[in-house]
């Protein structure tokens, strides 16, 4: 059974709103057991992770490590916690597949910490699968706008 549309988009808004909430155990259950998070960063081609520089380069181990630290309270640059709210936007299917779809979508995220307001902006795809049920990641890749220039910190979930 593919995913729909609908399914599809309420699944990426439900991923934005774990993730600005801080429920990080119910934003890592999203994830499927194979799974691959890359955050790109350089000029360029975002074909291959192995053969450019990443702001994240996830697979699932490193994910559940990633929500570990950020659950221990003790990560310097979320002290105090940031306030982020995305808006994503323009969700598409771009393919189906066997057991999903690969979405595309545009968003903005804005980080509130002590520093001040960052904003974060880019396109973010997903391959989603119906694994037992239920949608899950198995891969998301966030092709932020700026990803040539010099980055801040990015300590959240993008």
């Amino acid at each position: 059974m593919t995913i729909t549309r609908d399914e599809a988009e309420a699944f990426l808004y439900a991923e934005a709103r774990l993730a600005d909430e801080h429920r990080y155990d119910e934003w890592e259950e999203l994830w499927a057991d194979e799974a691959l998070y890359w955050v790109p960063a350089g000029p360029g081609s975002v074909a291959d992770p192995e053969s450019q520089i990443s702001v994240i380069y996830d697979n699932r181990s490193r994910i559940g490590l990633r929500v570990a630290q950020l659950k221990t309270g003790k990560r310097h640059s979320q002290d105090p916690l940031s306030t982020v709210a995305h808006l994503v936007s323009n969700v598409e299917i771009e393919a189906t597949e066997e057991n999903g779809v690969r979405t595309r979508a545009t968003f903005l995220a804005v980080e509130s910490r002590i520093r001040g307001l960052t904003t974060w902006a880019g396109t973010v795809r997903h391959s989603l699968v119906r694994d037992g049920g239920k949608i899950r990641m198995s891969r998301k890749v966030v092709l932020l706008v700026n990803r040539d220039q010099p980055l801040p910190t990015m300590s959240f979930l993008i």
